[in-house]
Formats: structure tokens, C-alpha cells, sequence
């Protein structure tokens, strides 16, 4: 008779992830008061510090590229998904018909700022690795302009950050991370086309038809009439009592996957179809009345983002950062960070922010340039695209084999370095604020202390009667004071 032996202990990777994820949700979740108002750290910093402290380079306990071929897609749908709720989110917290009063400002810090800062990193990439051509660092550079808006909400949306960032200084950043986010399809389609078919004449015109034409515009007119038929549909069935309170606040999450869905089936923009979406839902603020108060919407974004950037910690290959053989060496991926932090963005919105009405001097400007996260936005789009480049050999053979064994390890640098110096910012300039107040109440309080005599003589040093004054110094009962220019008292 055959015997079955029962076991007890299954410790498989899905196992282990699932303990992983969920437990950094739930930890995080009981101390999320203390950290996100006390210590204005957020869940994208800590998230990936846990992922990389459990991924293959601490523990080892959790590791996605361990899956093999199907690790990049299971990377990509988990990207998508979490950016896509993220900008579906940012439409629908807008104010109702936002995007239309405030378009002007918004089209001067989207299309100059990120053509410029494409073209200036592309610039500064093709200095440091002579390796590619000016084309492929082009494409590197197009993964690197959009501002994320996973991150951005997580940091805009803090409570120091409405506490003493103005309002509508939050509103434009958060709808121009939005609105960036999908245009990063264009700058990235002309790359992959002239890269890999360098001899097609007709590069530019596809380009513009599939890339603008096809992408951008069909996603956003696509995305914005799913959100206008949904709303009419939302208020008609609330409207004859044949929806309840629970539902409707379901359709927030359902319309995120029905859209990118919809737009991915095509082949269009799904990110800035799920960003259209969002605003087209709340355009007359009716959407936004009927779901006030509730926390489901809070919930799915918290546990979205705790579990996208602990599997972003566990999923970054630290040994891709250091690479002779491709040229990719440690002090050229600082020299890029540094470059990317002072010039993708300063200088474009300093010269611009006089057309953008929502940002009132330079001070703003200076915060709105440092202010350009990269993170979950930037990953997808190079996920993206080396789905669209050729499996590279070992060495590459070819400039397409080179740019897709090189793209993700230099955006994946960056990526981490912008979670830590973005998601960092604010407790930086807590702490500072912080240490200013006590200085400041230290001097005052020694200043408080001194003697009498002190500050009397401080104050009259000064004066006429007492220029000429000498004090001896001695014992404070022998202190004597000569008088040499004051009238003789009769």
C-alpha cells in the first residue's frame, strides 16, 4: 500500500511574498501616524528599504528576477497598475474642471520643461558613455522626464507639505505629474523607431501618427469619454436609486482597470487615458461629493504603494550598477544623478515661470524644478521599452542589444536615488526648520541670563555723558566708576 507523507511546511516564493508584502503594510499601517506626521517620512522610502533589506541583496527572502522570463511581465503589469491607479487618482482629487482653467499654465510646464530637460540629459548621457549614440541616449533620457506621480502624491499630499507649500503650488505639481507621465510615450516611440529601423525613411511621419496621433491623442479623447459616459451613467443610477453608496465607491478602482483595460487593448496611451478618465468622472464635481469621507479610495492607494515599492526594493540588481564591460561604472551614474538633479528641470522652469500663473516668484520656481521625483513612471516606461528592443548577447551586438543591456541599469540608479533624496526632502527641511527654531531660543535664553550690569552697559555704550567712562574692574562691592566729562554737581 502506498504511503502519502503530509507536509506541514511550504515555504514557496509566493508564500514568502505574500508574508512580506503583507507585513510591511500591516507594520507600517500601526505606526503610520507617528511616521508620515512626526517623522514626514512616507510609505516609498520605507517600502523600499524593506524590499531591498528582504530582496536578494539582504535576506533573500523575496526576489522577483528569480522568476525568470515572466519576470518582466509580472514587472510591468505591477507598474501599470499602481501608476495607473496613482494618475486615476490625482484626475479625480482635481478640482471639478481644473485641467480647462488652469490649461495655460499647464502647458507651459509640461511640453518646454520636459523637451528641454529630454534633450539636456540626453546631452549629459552621451558625455558620460560615449558607448551610445545620441539616438539611444535619447531614448534613456525620455524614461528619465516624466515627474512620478506615485511619489509625488505621497510627498505633496504630507501634512508638512500642506502646511507650508501653497495650495495651488501642490494642484499644478500634482496634475503636471499627471499629465507628464503619459507624454513620455512620444519622446520614447521616436528613439525605438530610429533605433531599431535606422533605415526606415518614413520614421518621423509614423512617428507622429502612432506616436502623437494614435497614443496621446486617441488615449486622452479615449480615457475622457469612458470618464463623461461613466459619470452620466453614475448620476442616472444614483439619481433612480439603483446603486448604493458601496458600489459607487467601488467604481473608483473598476474604471482604473476598465480604462487602461480598454486604451491597452488599442495600443493607445493607457496611462493618460486612466489620468483623463479620473478628471472627465469629477469634472463637475459631482463624483468627488458622493465619494467625501470615504477612506476604501485611501486604503487601495496606501496597500498599492506599500507593496509596488517594497517589490521595486527587492526587484533593483545592485551589481547591474557597476558594469566595465558596458561602460557603466559607479562615478559616472553619481555624475549623472548630480546633473539631472541640477539641470532636468531647474533651469527650464526658472526661465518659464513667469507664463505659468500658479507659481508667483522664483522661490517657487527653485522648489517646482527640485520638486521632479522619478520613480514608478520612469520603470514602467523602460520596462516598456525593452519589451520593444531585442534580447541583448553577451557582449551586445549592435546599438539596439547595447541600449536595452544598459537602459535599466542606469534608470534603476536613478529611480533609487530619487526615492531617496525626493522622499527625504521634506524631513530635511523639517529637521533644519527644527534646528533654526532651537539655535535661535538658545541665543535667546543665554541672551536672557546676563547680568544686569551687561546689558545696562551695552545699551548706554553709545552714549554721549558716557563716552569717556572708565570702569575698574575688582570686586563687585569695590567696582569704582570714574566720571571725567559730567558737570560738578553744586
Amino acid at each position: 500500500m502506498r504511503e502519502y507523507h503530509w507536509e506541514t511546511i511550504d515555504l514557496t516564493a509566493s508564500n514568502l511574498a505574500y508574508v512580506c508584502l503583507g507585513g510591511f503594510a500591516v507594520a507600517f499601517s500601526m505606526f503610520s501616524l507617528l511616521i508620515k506626521e512626526k517623522l514626514y517620512v512616507n510609505e516609498v522610502v520605507l517600502g523600499t528599504a524593506f524590499g531591498i533589506a528582504i530582496g536578494p541583496h539582504g535576506a533573500n527572502i523575496f526576489d522577483p528576477r528569480s522568476w525568470g522570463n515572466e519576470e518582466r511581465d509580472i514587472s510591468l503589469e505591477v507598474f501599470r497598475i499602481v501608476l495607473s491607479t496613482g494618475l486615476f487618482a490625482i484626475g479625480v482629487d482635481l478640482p471639478k474642471s481644473y485641467m480647462a482653467k488652469h490649461a495655460k499654465g499647464l502647458l507651459a510646464m509640461v511640453v518646454p520643461t520636459m523637451a528641454i530637460g529630454w534633450v539636456i540629459v540626453a546631452a549629459v548621457l552621451k558625455t558620460l558613455f560615449r558607448e551610445l549614440n545620441f539616438v539611444s541616449c535619447l531614448a534613456i533620457a525620455a524614461c528619465l522626464t516624466p515627474t512620478d506621480p506615485v511619489i509625488s502624491a505621497a510627498i505633496v499630499g504630507g501634512k508638512y507639505a500642506v502646511k507650508h507649500v501653497p495650495l495651488n503650488l501642490r494642484r499644478i505639481l500634482s496634475a503636471e505629474s499627471a499629465a507628464n507621465d503619459g507624454l513620455a510615450y512620444p519622446f520614447l516611440t521616436i528613439c525605438l523607431f530610429l533605433t531599431v529601423n535606422p533605415s526606415t525613411p518614413n520614421a518621423v511621419a509614423e512617428w507622429f501618427v502612432i506616436g502623437w496621433l494614435y497614443q496621446v491623442i486617441l488615449g486622452t479623447v479615449l480615457g475622457a469619454v469612458i470618464g463623461i459616459i461613466f459619470s452620466k451613467l453614475l448620476k442616472l443610477s444614483n439619481s433612480r436609486g439603483l446603486i448604493d453608496r458601496e458600489s459607487y465607491v467601488a467604481q473608483y478602482l473598476a474604471l482604473v482597470f476598465l480604462t487602461i483595460g480598454i486604451s491597452s487593448a488599442l495600443g493607445s496611451d493607457d496611462l493618460l487615458a486612466a489620468f483623463a478618465c479620473g478628471s472627465a468622472i469629477s469634472w463637475d464635481g459631482e463624483f468627488n461629493v458622493q465619494v467625501e469621507g470615504e477612506v476604501f479610495t485611501s486604503v487601495i492607494e496606501l496597500v498599492l504603494n506599500c507593496s509596488a515599492f517594497v517589490y521595486i526594493g527587492a526587484w533593483l540588481n545592485f551589481s547591474n550598477f557597476s558594469n566595465p564591460a558596458l561602460g557603466i561604472l559607479p562615478w559616472k551614474l553619481i555624475v549623472l544623478l548630480i546633473a539631472i538633479l541640477a539641470l532636468r528641470r531647474i533651469p527650464a522652469i526658472l526661465a518659464l515661470y513667469r507664463y505659468i500663473p500658479e507659481i508667483n516668484d522664483w522661490k517657487e520656481a527653485l522648489f517646482s524644478g527640485h520638486f521632479g521625483p522619478m520613480g514608478v513612471g520612469a520603470l514602467f516606461i523602460s520596462t516598456l521599452a525593452t519589451t520593444k528592443l531585442p534580447a541583448p548577447q553577451d557582449p551586445p551586438q549592435g546599438q539596439a542589444e547595447l541600449l536595452s543591456a544598459m537602459m535599466q541599469p542606469i534608470v534603476a540608479f536613478i529611480v533609487l536615488s530619487s526615492i531617496i533624496i525626493h522622499g527625504l526632502s521634506i524631513p530635511f527641511f523639517s529637521f533644519g526648520r527644527t534646528m533654526s527654531r532651537t539655535m535661535s531660543s538658545r541665543t535667546m535664553s543665554i541672551s536672557s541670563r546676563l547680568p544686569d550690569w551687561l546689558s545696562w552697559t551695552s545699551q548706554r555704550a553709545d552714549s554721549p555723558g558716557l563716552r569717556n567712562r572708565q570702569v575698574v574692574s575688582g570686586p563687585p562691592v569695590q567696582q569704582t566708576v570714574t566720571i571725567e566729562d559730567e558737570p560738578q554737581r553744586s
